[in-house]
């Protein structure tokens, strides 16, 4: 099943993309370039990130189960408010 109508990339080529250690759509993106014309597979992408194992950091956790960790900053790279 297609992903990415604008660059043909499949389901599985965005989890093999997970697989090698992509956890974000940017990173899915830099390996394949979905997500980078019109956008509309950004959310399917974000779900498979979810579903296909893609997890937050070892270290974030660590911060987080120390109390470190502040649970309402943005993660790093995040677009801030305005």
């Amino acid at each position: 099943m297609y992903v990415c109508m604008c660059h043909a990339v499949t389901e599985a080529q965005v989890k093999q993309k997970i697989d090698e250690g992509a956890s974000t759509p940017r990173q899915i993106a830099q390996g394949c370039r979905a997500g980078t014309d019109c956008g509309s597979c950004v959310r399917r992408i974000q779900a498979l990130l979810g579903e296909h194992g893609a997890r937050p950091c070892p270290t974030a956790r660590l911060a987080e189960r120390l109390g470190l960790a502040d649970p309402g900053a943005a993660p790093e790279g995040a677009p801030r408010a305005a």
